[in-house]
């Protein structure tokens, strides 16, 4: 079922629409033929009826309507058919030709069917179309029909429908309390008014898809207990020039009859793009939407009781006369959630179903570093079908374990069935990536897994580890290391197989881009200093896209690179020599993996301990 309301009734309109035009079509025809059959069977022509007549094959003649039924005759007595003719307007003309002949002549009177039939046919069709036409356009004026363009679409939920609170967000604390003023302000204005504060006109929630900006303006309205209005960005601007803004008018004039109100725009970017962007200029509906708006945050009529709440995933890209203050006063943040944000947001996920003793929400939290409440929630529901689909009474860590690789890596692919090579190769490779986790501990990660079952998403096998806390300012150093432990899997295939198989590809490339943001960004390099080569530029003429663009000279981008490469080999020459160091630990690792094809959590720990009791630092 479609979740356009709107679209559905417009399409089922136009099928109903449809559907009686096609059935007036074959009513008519049918009607044409009908008449048509009962007024031109056997016809004959009034000059060979003439002839008949004077011949005296004819043995009577019935008229009605200036139409003549004919019976014919042989002899004079037995009848040989009966045909139709049509008589002359000027009954002179025949009258006498009648008179004359042996026939039997009868006249009816003429009837009004006659007359009433051929209006009817006629005039019947215009008239069901005109009903059809006025009963559909007084049912789209209940909905979204033509008539009723310029009224806004935005849905009013009561003070009291919403049931979502702030108790259910969770991990976005900071971002509770900035909002959190809005929802005292409109319980007690007069706490804020006495002192002459005035409560920020709008507020702008800028964060990544998932985040959690729409669920926590559904908090606000839960809180607030006041009337909500909620819209869609994409839902002021049609095709119509003009619409747009007729929808922004009576939007704000409904808000300001429900005052105080909050007013949410969702994905305000749809309609708020900076102005003259874009090849072949502007888009006139989407500016005048926008203009409209513009006036109507902060005009020459006050908004006073409106709160306006928008969110968006794209700020670059707004016209900077939305986001000043008096319109958007104050622009929030909604971050990835750290740690102990996941943990808090798994918790409240993790409280509506039913999960075992053994599932550790902070296990899983450290799993799932730069996942959001989306897709935390979407954790958590797969490891719930997984659960049922094996007909269990309680969803359990090794669920949550599975629904975990299947979000990183995909399914598993038991139809692929590497060789033994391949297999040995897996082997060494996600075991080289083991062991330096180990040794080098990057992050102060600890190492959970290690898998050489084939996923869907073109992996062989993988290497995780899990760190044991948060780091938001890595260091120079901590960076060395882990390209070194990205680069431990190639380094393995050349310690002992002397070449190298195509699975290195994604490790290549996150290390490339690793030890390209050290460089370009960071500064952390030897030759170049400590200098910024990458900077933002907005390209007007694609549509207001984010480049990078390179205001550097030739020589300075070749240093660069040379610096990218110095980073990268040093860091493969560091896994080569660690892994050829400890290669007997590497070689009973690697024959372990082989021989369990997948091994985490705690058995994966004490068999490292076995191996290397004493990782070096990094």
């Amino acid at each position: 079922m479609s979740k356009d309301p709107v679209r559905d009734m417009r399409n089922r309109n136009l099928r109903n629409l449809a559907f009686i035009t096609i059935l007036i079509i074959v009513v008519f025809i049918a009607l044409q033929s009908w008449n048509a059959n009962r007024t031109a069977i056997d016809e004959i022509p009034f000059s060979e009826f003439a002839n008949q007549l004077r011949a005296g094959g004819v043995l009577r003649v019935n008229i009605r309507d200036d139409v003549g039924t004919v019976v014919l005759t042989r002899d004079g007595v037995s009848e040989a058919g009966t045909v139709v003719v049509r008589m002359p307007p000027d009954v002179a003309a025949y009258q006498d030709l009648l008179n004359s002949s042996t026939a039997t002549v009868t006249y009816e009177e003429p009837s009004s069917s006659g007359v009433l039939l051929t209006l009817l046919i006629s005039v019947l069709p215009i008239v069901l179309l005109i009903g059809v036409w006025v009963y559909l356009m007084r049912r789209t004026q209940t909905g979204a029909g033509a008539l009723t363009f310029g009224q806004s679409k935005a849905k009013l939920v009561a003070p009291d429908a919403s049931q979502t609170t702030f108790a259910d967000v969770a991990g976005i604390d900071e971002v509770k309390e900035e909002v959190q003023e809005i929802v005292e302000y409109l319980k007690d204005q007069r706490r804020f008014s006495k002192l002459g504060a005035e409560i920020p006109k709008g507020i702008l929630l800028v964060g990544a898809p998932g985040t959690g900006k729409t669920l926590l303006a559904k908090a606000i309205a839960g809180e607030a207990k006041v009337p909500f209005f909620s819209i869609s960005g994409s839902d002021f601007v049609e095709m119509f020039v003009g619409v747009g803004a007729a929808r922004v008018r009576d939007m704000f004039e409904k808000a300001k009859a429900n005052s105080p109100c909050i007013v949410f725009i969702d994905e305000i970017d749809a309609v708020g793009r900076k102005r003259g962007a874009g090849l072949g200029g502007g888009h006139d509906e989407r500016e005048q939407t926008l203009n409209q708006l513009l006036a109507e945050m902060d005009g020459f009529q006050s908004n006073r009781g409106i709160i306006i709440l928008a969110a968006t995933n794209r700020p670059d890209v707004l016209d900077p006369a939305l986001l000043r203050p008096g319109r958007f006063d104050r622009s929030v943040q909604v971050p990835f959630p750290a740690l102990r944000d996941r943990v808090a947001i798994l918790n409240v996920h993790l409280k509506s179903r039913k999960v075992a003793a053994d599932v550790n929400p902070e296990v899983l939290a450290r799993k799932t570093p730069g996942f959001v409440g989306a897709d935390l929630r979407n954790l958590c529901n797969e490891a719930a079908l997984l659960a049922a689909r094996k007909d269990k009474e309680q969803i359990e860590m090794s669920d949550f374990e599975e629904a975990t690789d299947r979000l990183y890596l995909g399914l598993r692919r038991k139809s692929v069935v590497p060789t033994d090579k391949e297999r040995r190769l897996t082997a060494y490779h996600e075991s080289g990536h083991t062991l330096l986790g180990f040794l080098l501990k990057p992050y102060d990660m600890v190492v959970h897994k290690i898998s050489i079952l084939p996923r869907s998403h073109g992996s062989m096998g993988v290497s995780q580890s899990l760190p044991l806390e948060e780091r938001f300012n890595p260091t120079e150093q901590e960076f060395k290391s882990e390209l070194a432990a990205m680069l431990g899997g190639r380094a393995a295939e050349e310690v002992v197989f002397e070449e190298f198989a195509a699975g290195s590809a994604s490790d290549l490339k996150e290390a490339t881009r690793l030890a390209t943001k050290m460089v370009i960004e960071w500064g952390m390099n030897e030759h170049l200093g400590p200098i910024s080569l990458g900077s933002d530029r907005v390209n007007v003429f694609l549509g207001e896209d984010i480049v990078k663009a390179n205001d550097h000279s030739e020589e300075t981008s070749s240093l660069a690179d040379r610096e990218i490469r110095n980073l990268l080999l040093g860091a493969y020459e560091k896994a080569k020599a660690l892994l050829t160091q400890h290669r007997d630990a590497l070689d009973h690792l690697a024959a372990e993996v082989l021989a369990r094809e997948e091994i985490s959590g705690d058995h994966l720990t004490r068999l490292l301990a076995q191996l290397l009791p004493a990782p070096a630092s990094g």
